[in-house]
């Protein structure tokens, strides 16, 4: 069975490998490169505890244990069991965020001051209270998008970079490849994981897919010496400390509750501002910004994730955000779709409520 991955992000590089480990010959195209797009921009964090729902509870809770799959068969260096710790909410609020997790089956406990200073010394004025959720992590997201794609080459899997994919091409009812400049590149079946780009591919064959505008802005400092254990989620501001020293961090104060359409203060302000508040919850750390990134992260219209088959036969999608969260188990549940391979009952359950047949007339 042929078939190409349209996009070359996380979820496309998941779905790849997990497409070839199933024994397809699977072609990767992307118009730009690997992580080119929103996963290079992302900050990476692995986690359940943000959630729309029970149901994308469960989803993303049992996408932490896909990656704990993963790397039983492949190396995943790129990704840290770091832990988080998290002081947005303080009194009832916070004792009512663990009650809910908690209630989920959640792995997460309230620690005290001197618990949280004892984990993270740098950081200044230590909460009374904290969230401490020690299951999750943080993936360097452009090495985890470049190891599964060459988990999925050495596999057998071919990748098209700087190629454009045009449209979806069928003959009859069913999907026979893919447009680019060139004419037709043949396939058996088309997986589009291409992000914000996937409307209008999906459009070509009457597929429809709405879209929000949510750009998001990324700040990286200049490399410190190790000063940070966690990721950190202190009330107007998420921050971690990547492998090579960087402090990663959203500009955006609420980055959990950013719903901007279009950010309209100069990207380097909007900088400046993050990195006054990271100084001052890190002041003992002499911190500057050196690259700031803007990416347009691929929110479908109702905010979760959309995957499965649609339109003609053999054309199926996956885009969502927290892309770096649901890459593994996107990847085993849309794999299995497209090679006909039937679900468990749980998988069902897990997929069901992000059909993409929700958004057609």
């Amino acid at each position: 069975m042929k078939v190409i991955v349209v996009g070359a992000g996380v979820i496309g590089a998941s779905v790849a490998y997990r497409l070839a480990l199933g024994g397809a010959q699977v072609t990767v195209l992307d118009g730009v490169g690997v992580a080119a797009g929103a996963t290079g921009r992302s900050f990476g964090w692995i986690n359940a505890s943000f959630h729309a729902d029970e149901a994308h509870f469960r989803l993303r809770s049992e996408s932490m244990a896909a990656y704990h799959r993963l790397a039983e068969q492949m190396d995943l260096e790129p990704v840290r069991w770091t832990g988080c710790l998290c002081w947005e909410e303080k009194g009832s609020a916070l004792e009512a965020q663990a009650a809910n997790l908690e209630t989920l089956g959640y792995d997460v406990q309230i620690i005290d001051r001197a618990e949280f200073a004892a984990c993270e010394p740098h950081v200044a004025n230590p909460p009374e209270r904290a969230l401490a959720f020690d299951a999750e992590g943080v993936a360097e997201t452009a090495l985890l998008a470049q190891a599964l794609i060459n988990a999925a080459t050495a596999l057998g899997a071919q990748v098209m970079l700087g190629v454009n994919v045009l449209g979806i091409a069928t003959q009859g009812d069913a999907v026979s490849g893919v447009h680019v400049e060139q004419g037709v590149i043949p396939a058996d079946r088309v997986v589009v994981c291409g992000g914000t780009g996937s409307t209008r591919l999906l459009d070509t064959v009457g597929v429809a897919l709405p879209m929000l505008s949510r750009p998001g802005l990324l700040l990286r400092s200049a490399p410190v010496a190790p000063v940070l254990s966690h990721v950190m989620a202190a009330p107007g501001q998420e921050f971690r400390q990547d492998a090579t020293g960087h402090i990663i961090a959203p500009t955006s104060a609420n980055h959990q509750s950013d719903n901007v359409e279009r950010i309209t203060e100069r990207p380097d302000l909007l900088a400046d501002a993050a990195m006054a508040r990271l100084q001052a919850l890190l002041p003992e750390v002499a911190l500057r910004w050196e690259q700031v990134t803007q990416a347009m992260r691929p929110v479908p219209q109702d905010g979760l994730p959309v995957m499965g088959p649609c339109g003609p036969a053999g054309l199926h999608m996956a885009v969502m955000h927290s892309g770096i969260t649901l890459a593994p188990l996107a990847g085993e549940l849309v794999a299995a779709g497209v090679l006909d391979q039937p679900l468990t009952n749980h998988q069902n359950d897990l997929v069901g409520p992000y059909r993409p047949q929700r958004f057609q007339l």
